[in-house]
């Protein structure tokens, strides 16, 4: 029968001594913690501690270095598993760089996930990749064309003699993350042993993780929230994990909930709507949730009503809604930014809109503002420990409270840069070492709130307009019918604007279709003030990264391709 990792450990609980990935695996293997993997259903399927981990690492290492040369690039698709776990710390003891690339959404033929695998494994210059034995298959169909090796996931494709270890040191690279929005011009975004090591660090100091917690998880590891805040972390820290993958989240998001009742889970995250799925499909059951203290919410934009949602659902299951951690974070600086305040929950700041689209400052909004031009936004805290970071106008003033400007970064934390075959690593920062994140917010009472991406902004008649404010209201207005939607703005071969609101409807009925686009179109037009022209498209359309968020910028590109079955459409009004 197999037995869980315990939270409990035999060795002293220690973070904060480690330069290098593989000398915190070496002290987190004299304990008795590690990581478990869990089936759909919530069955223990495998258990791997970090002494096992250590183990099977080093032995792979020893049979990668007699075909590797130090610092080349080995792809692993990411899958949730034992497998994956060694392999990448094989890599830091082998000192040859992991690249993890996500798996597809569905198996079988899968030609866009076949073709974005080759961009990337192309652009990285991979010595080899190496897959799980249920998608072999795909990969080897997608590398046919290259000089690409492929290889099994596990290890068995590599040869059996063995050569001396080469781990890496604390000022080597550690693994290249490809950003998951990556179009045709895949980014990879280097993690340096002390980026990540720092990183690590500052996620425990921040969420006061310490001796007897332990984690639960369901994020993806090809994704920089679950690889480094759900993996290399917890490792850092000698936590037990509990796993379930993405896929099985999915299909039955109450496992995550179950694993977290029954092994008293300490520590979780989830993007929005994580919690959100979660509380709609769950259909009642035993469930204490009392030992979850951290609930952190990233990886995209935080969502009041998500967060609410699951906070009335569980509150009779021992959730307790100050166990929210609203958070900000990007993978070019390793992940986590910041940290809302421990033990208060969320802070909402109901903005006008309209004022914000029109001044670029964020007014609370009064009695007299219409429900329309509402805006709940969540302020997500202040910087990591020993970072700094800053609001900034486009010429790099700083801003006062609640006026909108870029958010920038700066810290140990900061990747050192992209990728480049032909030039090495090309900088992210200014020559003072500041980071531009590329979002946009503002300070409120010492707290960051985010309002949006830079690049996704939609500049209209001198105004900005966010395309989340047209997402929300459309999907508000539409309901159930109306999951998900993407707004964005394109030019015609006159300079002449037009945004466009791509929404998939679940709705069938013609009748219902048309009352729908009619609800909806008129209220993104109230909300906005601008003219857009409504489509409704089939679901699961729209294109999402390989962390679950939409890909505004690939969405508009396939609209662009004419790839999209348009079903019907309002058009825009004239202004």
């Amino acid at each position: 029968m197999r037995v869980r990792t315990p939270n409990a450990n035999t060795v002293e609980f220690n973070c904060g001594g480690f330069d290098t990935l593989s000398e915190a695996l070496d002290y987190a293997a004299t304990g008795i913690t590690g990581l478990n993997f869990y089936s759909v259903r919530g069955e223990l399927e495998y258990v791997l501690t970090y002494t096992e981990l250590r183990e099977r690492a080093i032995e792979t290492a020893a049979r990668l270095t007699t075909e590797t040369e130090p610092g080349e690039l080995i792809g692993l698709i990411a899958e949730t598993s034992p497998e994956f776990a060694v392999m990448f710390f094989a890599c830091q003891y082998a000192g040859v760089l992991p690249v993890p690339v996500s798996v597809p959404v569905t198996l079988g033929s899968n030609e866009f996930y076949k073709d974005q695998l080759k961009r990337i494994c192309e652009t990285a210059g991979l010595h080899c990749l190496l897959a799980p034995m249920s998608i072999l298959g795909l990969a080897q169909e997608a590398l046919a064309h290259t000089k690409i090796q492929v290889g099994n996931l596990d290890g068995s494709d590599l040869p059996t003699s063995v050569s001396g270890l080469r781990p890496f040191g604390a000022d080597d690279m550690c693994y290249i993350q490809f950003s998951s929005g990556s179009t045709s011009s895949p980014k990879g975004i280097v993690g340096s042993q002390k980026s990540v090591t720092t990183n690590c660090r500052a996620i425990q100091f921040g969420l006061e993780a310490g001796a007897g917690d332990r984690i639960s998880s369901w994020l993806p590891l090809y994704h920089d929230m679950g690889l480094i805040g759900q993996f290399l972390a917890p490792m850092m820290a000698q936590l037990s994990v509990d796993y379930i993958d993405s896929h099985s989240f999915a299909r039955r998001p109450s496992t995550w909930l179950k694993l977290i009742s029954e092994n008293k889970a300490t520590h979780s995250y989830s993007p929005s709507f994580g919690y959100e799925i979660s509380a709609k499909r769950w259909r009642g059951g035993d469930l204490d949730l009392s030992s979850w203290r951290v609930a952190g919410i990233g990886g995209d934009m935080v969502r009041e009503e998500a967060l609410t949602m699951f906070a009335d659902v569980f509150a009779e299951h021992g959730f307790c809604e100050t166990a929210f951690v609203p958070s900000y974070g990007l993978a070019e600086a390793t992940v986590a930014v910041s940290f809302s305040p421990l033990n208060t929950g969320f802070q909402v700041d109901v903005i006008n809109s309209d004022i914000m689209r029109s001044k670029q400052r964020a007014l609370p909004a009064g009695e007299e503002t219409e429900e329309r031009n509402r805006r709940a936004l969540i302020a997500c805290g202040q910087a990591i420990p020993g970072h700094e970071m800053k609001i900034c106008d486009d010429e790099g003033v700083e801003v006062a409270d609640r006026v909108v400007g870029r958010i920038l970064f700066r810290g140990d934390s900061v990747s050192p840069g992209i990728l480049d075959r032909d030039e090495g690593i090309l900088s992210l920062t200014d020559e003072d070492g500041w980071l531009d994140t590329g979002d946009l917010g503002y300070w409120l009472d010492g707290q960051l709130i985010i309002t949006g991406r830079h690049k996704d902004l939609i500049l209209w008649n001198g105004r900005n307009i966010w395309p989340q404010d047209i997402e929300w209201t459309a999907e508000k207005a539409g309901g159930r019918h109306i999951p998900k939607s993407a707004a964005f703005k394109l030019s015609d071969d006159d300079g002449n604007g037009h945004i466009y609101l791509l929404a998939e409807c679940k709705a069938r009925e013609p009748e219902q279709r048309e009352a729908l686009l009619s609800e909806v179109s008129a209220n993104v037009r109230q909300t906005v003030g601008a003219p857009i022209e409504v489509i409704l498209v089939p679901t699961k359309s729209l294109i999402m990264t390989s962390s679950g968020k939409l890909s505004r910028m690939r969405t508009r590109q396939k609209f662009i391709s004419g790839d999209f079955e348009l079903e019907s459409a309002v058009p825009a009004f004239a202004e």
